[in-house]
């Protein structure tokens, strides 16, 4: 299954997808996105990934007439960074975030760092940790360490990192589940978790306790949800594009989930969708978030 860990490694040689920007995803622009969260609602530009590679400057604007003025980076899509840069103030958005891939971050983490200031980011955030078929315990202690080296090293840097569950760490371990594993072996002071709900309860998760326990250190979240009906699979890294839903329409209990977030200390919300359609999906997240009574 393609990850957002291979398409980084793509938009680093500048390898990308050809699918142009359709003209009826021209739209007038929305006024910006309010909610009763605590904090904006962003745009992960993964959910993008089909349209940016061709279409930069039309894309960028459709997600501002979306209502966004935040996003979070993944990759530069094949242009220079100041190019990128350059792309995001015409558009009048805010690159707040930026994933960056373990590797980068582990063979050139000055360099990393420096891209993420450069987009005028404040976090760096690694979305996957590399593994063989199944995730093991070693895993997430040597993943640890690293997180630990690249946490002080952002800190150093002026910035902040955090980790971005995939699913595939909520299996049993001797600390409870991987995820124990992971968070427990990490420093507070210098590692943060973002929080990708779908993910997180597609992997066998139960988001509320979960959440509740990283209280202090959930500073962002991932809002997609997953389609009513489909089995929750222990560990799973991932789900087919059929399974990724507008929130509000899914499993995910969005209201009970959300006020636990903020009562653990999230202040920003990015929506991301992986389906077929997110030109047509993530207007449907906007409007759901918008009408949340919390």
């Amino acid at each position: 299954m393609p990850t957002r860990r291979d398409f980084l490694g793509a938009m680093a040689a500048g390898i990308g997808a050809s699918a142009a920007l359709p003209a009826s995803a021209l739209a007038s622009e929305k006024a910006e996105i309010k909610t009763a969260l605590n904090g904006p609602v962003g745009l992960q530009l993964w959910s993008l990934r089909e349209y940016l590679p061709k279409d930069l400057a039309g894309t960028l604007a459709k997600v501002r007439a979306f209502g966004f003025r935040e996003v979070e980076g993944a990759g530069l899509w094949g242009r220079s960074l100041p190019d990128f840069k350059i792309a995001l103030d015409t558009a009048g958005l805010r690159c707040t975030s930026a994933h960056m891939g373990f590797e980068r971050l582990r063979d050139d983490l000055p360099g990393a760092l420096a891209e993420a200031k450069a987009l005028g980011s404040t976090w760096v955030v690694c979305p996957w940790i590399p593994h063989d078929e199944k995730f093991t315990r070693e895993d997430a202690l040597r993943a640890a360490e690293a997180f630990n080296r690249f946490g002080k090293g952002a800190r150093d840097a002026g910035l902040h990192f955090g980790y971005h569950c995939h699913g595939y760490e909520f299996v049993p371990s001797s600390e409870g589940t991987l995820w124990d594993t992971l968070v427990g072996a990490t420093d507070p002071a210098t590692v943060a978790f973002q929080m990708d709900l779908f993910h997180a309860h597609h992997g066998g998760a139960d988001l509320i306790p979960v959440i509740s326990k990283l209280k202090g250190r959930i500073p962002s979240l991932h809002l997609k949800d997953l389609k009513k009906g489909l089995p929750v699979e222990a560990g799973s890294p991932g789900a087919p594009a059929e399974a990724d839903v507008p929130v509000g329409t899914g499993q995910i209990d969005y209201p009970a989930v959300l006020r636990a977030a903020m009562k653990a200390g999230a202040s920003v919300y990015y929506v991301e969708d992986e389906s077929k359609d997110p030109l047509n999906n993530i207007p449907k997240s906007v409007a759901y978030l918008e009408g949340l009574k919390l």
